[in-house]
């Protein structure tokens, strides 16, 4: 789940269960710890930069947190794959929070993209709940 705090990796298996999962820094609060904590750097719009070796800071900074967030992607979900002993085609891979657009063309093993699945899931959960 790609939130602007935290990016989750959960693995469901084929029976539903929750197995485990990751967390690391999301690209919001990456950015913001750069832009507050970095000499000189300001906080940039996220966005796609033009390409990955960057002309300026601000593109450089775009670069990296964009590029850097899909090979982390990339690297945590191969290892996860490797760990459960499964293949890449075996398994759903899928995007999901506000910002998983951005990353979603630069990774090559997302199989769906649900921005909202989520949120669909908490409300699912508390509507059976009440």
């Amino acid at each position: 789940d790609f939130g602007g705090t935290a990016t989750t990796f959960d693995v469901i298996n084929a029976q539903g269960q929750y197995v485990g999962g990751a967390i690391s820094p999301g690209i919001e609060i990456s950015l913001e710890a750069l832009g507050r904590r970095g000499a000189q750097l300001r906080k940039v719009e996220l966005q796609r930069p033009r390409t990955v070796i960057a002309k300026n800071t601000v593109e450089a900074l775009q670069s990296g947190m964009l590029f850097g967030v899909a090979s982390q992607v990339e690297g945590i979900v191969g290892r996860m794959i490797v760990e459960l002993g499964e293949s890449i085609d075996d398994v759903n891979v899928i995007a999901t929070g506000y910002l998983a657009g951005l990353v979603l063309d630069e990774c090559r093993c997302f199989t769906h993209h649900a921005p909202w699945l989520t949120l669909r899931g908490l409300e699912l959960a508390f509507n059976r709940n009440r």
